[in-house]
């Protein structure tokens, strides 16, 4: 067994497990996708630390616990259409991946989802599409799906995700409360929307429109403090 696979091992006993999440089938799904694939060469050695990384043009790669709730709280069964806004590395499209039929990601920063599918193409991974689009309209042409999970910060929800969520599926999106952003978990129930609240989380703002910039190594850096409480 490599020394990535005991860390990776480890990494969900120490931060998922012992944090209180249960279900198998995301915890063996963290277990089997080599995380530090998705981080660069040189911080690779702290793939499974329990803290954001930068990636580059002002992203993260979530910690290993947000990656666990998030995916947990979704629900999936196996069967589903999920869509993913902000693809980021493509670490959290690849578990989604192990768990059910089809994930939709898409990220607004072109050279971020031309990496992620580079990464996940040569990892085997054939039911994501990684997409340069703009997150905040969605993907309407996809649509309805059974799950979707948003990983930037939105000012509120953004109508057009809310009708392209099939009835009896998940929307997960964190929301600006004031000075404190707050994971949120919608559930549409005919024409019904049932709203739960989870944790305390931070992450990098909900941005429109598609961008393609330079690397700014600074503002990648910068990002690092990504977290959920």
């Amino acid at each position: 067994m490599s020394d990535f696979a005991v860390a990776r091992r480890r990494m969900v006993r120490e931060q998922l497990v012992e944090a209180g999440l249960a279900d198998r089938r995301v915890l063996r799904a963290m277990e089997e996708v080599p995380r530090h694939l998705f981080v660069p060469k040189v911080i690779r050695h702290r793939a499974h630390q329990a803290s954001a990384l930068p990636i580059g043009y002002g992203q993260t790669i979530s910690r290993p616990f947000t990656v666990g709730l998030m995916t947990t709280l979704l629900e999936l069964q196996g069967h589903e259409n999920v869509l993913e806004i902000g693809t980021g590395s493509g670490y959290q499209a690849a578990v989604l991946a192990h768990l059910t039929d089809h994930v939709v990601s898409v990220e607004r920063i072109r050279p971020l989802a031309a990496r992620a599918r580079t990464i996940l193409a040569e990892l085997g991974v054939e039911n994501v599409d990684a997409l340069p689009a703009d997150g905040v309209t969605g993907l309407a042409e996809r649509a309805p799906f059974d799950a979707i999970m948003v990983t930037a910060c939105a000012p509120h929800l953004p109508p057009a995700l809310l009708g392209q969520l099939r009835d009896g599926g998940h929307l997960l999106i964190p929301v600006n409360r004031g000075r404190e952003q707050i994971l949120y978990r919608y559930e549409r129930r005919g024409e019904e929307v049932v709203v739960e609240q989870s944790v305390s989380c931070r992450f990098v703002p909900l941005l429109d429109g598609v961008d393609d910039p330079a690397e700014d190594s600074a503002a990648a850096a910068a990002t690092e403090g990504e977290h959920l409480a």
